[in-house]
């Protein structure tokens, strides 16, 4: 069984920019530490990074100082940097190509959001066939609201972990994935 970690969307946005993830609490030190395991076990990671595709846009405009990835995030080992535009990480980039160059079979997801790009792409990844430990305190959301109503952080946590674990992912905490690993 080939593993790889996927750390999805770690970006200055989500710190001193527009979206601020406020759940749960230490995820930054917990993606941090799962990083450090994984370049410690041996495992590929690929961290990806996300622009949107308005230059003009107010979020994530590329090369922008809010697109960048965090400075811790980016300092640390990883195989691969992926840009996407969407929020699955499979869609249009070379992702699929370098899981299957290296025989994966086996990905886990940490980063941001909970509900947005990890949900997308984990269900991108079961589809193609591939087993997903979703890291439950290694990705995180804020509050929304929007047209069609109000969420706090720690409900769409919730929420997206039930779904995922229902038939797409393994749900796991970031000790119980380091334990695994080791």
């Amino acid at each position: 069984m080939a593993r790889a970690l996927l750390v999805i969307d770690v970006q200055r946005e989500y710190f001193d920019g527009a979206l601020p993830i406020s759940h749960p609490v230490g995820h930054l030190e917990t993606i941090l530490q799962i990083m450090d395991q994984a370049t410690g076990a041996g495992i590929q990671t690929a961290v990806i990074r996300h622009h949107q595709p308005d230059p003009e846009s107010p979020i994530f405009r590329l090369n922008s100082d809010m697109w960048q990835l965090h400075p811790e995030v980016e300092q640390r080992p990883h195989d691969i940097l992926i840009d996407k535009q969407l929020p699955g990480s499979f869609t249009g980039t070379g992702l699929d190509q370098w899981v299957q160059q290296n025989e994966i079979d086996t990905i886990a997801i940490a980063g941001y959001m909970t509900h947005m790009c990890c949900d997308t792409t984990a269900r991108q990844a079961a589809h193609r066939g591939l087993k997903v430990e979703f890291l439950s305190d290694a990705t995180g959301t804020l509050d929304v609201e929007n047209k069609a109503g109000a969420a706090t952080a720690q409900e769409l946590q919730n929420s997206t972990l039930v779904a995922q674990q229902m038939f797409l992912s393994e749900v796991l905490t970031s000790a119980d994935w380091i334990q695994r690993i080791g």
